[in-house]
This record gives C-alpha cells, structure tokens and sequence, in this order.
C-alpha cells in the first residue's frame, strides 16, 4: 500500500549524499546547471520545462529573447498568442503561456527579484506555490537556481535513483523527500544545485527506466545492480 504524501520520512545521511554527489562529478565533471542568463530566465524556464526536454525548452526561450519577450512587463503587455507562439517549442503552448503570465504577474507583485530576494524563503515559496500552474517542483527550481535559497528539488529521477540505491521507498511524499536531503545536508545551496543537476544527468543518461547498470559509476553500491547482476 502507498503511504500518504509527507508520512514516514525516509532517514538519509550527509555520507551516503556527498559520496554520491563525489562519485558522480567524476562521472560527469561539474554540470554548473541552471544554463541561463539572467535569473528571470530561469524563473521563464522553469514554467517551460514542465513536462518536455530541455532542448525545447532551449528553443522556445530563444525564441521569446529574438522577440524581446524576456522581460515580465513585456510578456503581460504581448499578446497571449503571440506568447504561444514563441514557446510552441516547449508544447502545451497555450497553457505554458498563461502559466508564465501568472508568474509574471506574482514577480512584479513582489517588487521583482530584488524583492524576490529580501522575501524569507517559506512566505516566498509560499507566495509561489499560490501562482495558478507552479508546483512544488517549479516553485523549488525558482528557489533554488534563481535565488540560491537551500531548497532541494525533488523529480522523478531523485526518486528513481535512491530508490534503486535501496536508500529509500520510492513511495514517501514529496515534502518528506525534500525534507530528508536537506536534512542531511545542512542549507548548502551549491551542494543542493549540483547534487540535483548531477541526478538528472545520471537519470537521463544511465538511470533510465529500462537502466544501463554497466555503464553506471554507481553500480558497485546499487541495490538494483547487485540484484540484477544476482539474476544474470
């Protein structure tokens, strides 16, 4: 039976987390993630990345800065269809658009990033997760990659991987998840941005749903390795 959202937090600790984060820097080398140039592109980005590949979400921001649409006045005052228009790329293009205007408006409303950045990061994630169409998840990435709060982001592929680690369930809330790692690592920001960006490297590349555990720099300390090379 699945456990309710937010119940029996898994017990992670800061070893098994910054070993992790060590091992798969060799992997990958730093990833540096989030690649943009202004912290309001993130926030554009962030909306844009639900649900698709980055590479078109690459595409449709192209597209807004070849249409000086980067810019939270500038995208309230265009027209929503000329909006859609340049983040067709991204897909789901009508909701994304209205999604982004919501965003837009709730920045100006908190005096922009400046103010963005004066708010304590509950009532502003708060404030966030208020706006028609961000998640937790989108919230998070805002947090964390635009302004450097010491907020974990949890996705599919941090859960996919520590649950084949045998770290934890796969079943805890996402709260719970969120909660345990940076429980584990102090408020660290920098080890939370990498950390995050290194499992979506690894869970994009390696950690497939169907896994290639050979080619893995984690496989020697993986439950689901060993279990699988066990069944071979």
């Amino acid at each position: 039976m699945t456990r309710p959202a937010g119940v029996d937090a898994p017990s992670l600790e800061a070893g098994q987390l910054r070993g992790l984060l060590e091992a798969l820097i060799a992997h990958h080398g730093r990833l540096d993630w989030w690649p943009a140039e202004t912290a309001f592109e993130i926030l554009v980005g962030a909306v844009l990345t639900q649900n698709t590949a980055w590479r078109n979400v690459e595409r449709a921001v192209a597209n807004l800065r070849a249409e000086a649409l980067l810019d939270a006045e500038a995208l309230l005052e265009a027209p929503a269809e000329r909006v859609a228009a340049a983040i067709r790329p991204a897909g789901y293009f009508n909701v994304k658009a209205q999604r982004l205007r919501n965003l837009c408006r709730a920045y100006l409303e908190a005096g922009g990033l400046e103010g963005m950045r004066r708010e304590e990061t509950g009532p502003l994630r708060a404030r966030l997760l208020a706006v028609q169409g961000v998640g937790r998840e989108t919230a998070d990435d805002i947090l964390l990659y635009a302004l450097e709060r010491p907020v974990f982001v949890v996705d599919a592929y941090t859960r996919r991987i520590l649950a084949r680690l045998g770290w934890i369930a796969g079943d805890e809330g996402y709260e719970a998840l969120r909660g345990a790692v940076e429980a584990a690592l102090g408020p660290d920001p920098a080890a939370f941005n990498e950390l995050h960006a290194q499992i979506v490297a690894l869970g994009k590349e390696t950690c497939r749903p169907r896994p290639r555990c050979r080619g893995c720099p984690l496989s020697g300390a993986c439950a689901h390795a060993a279990g699988a090379a066990a069944g071979a």
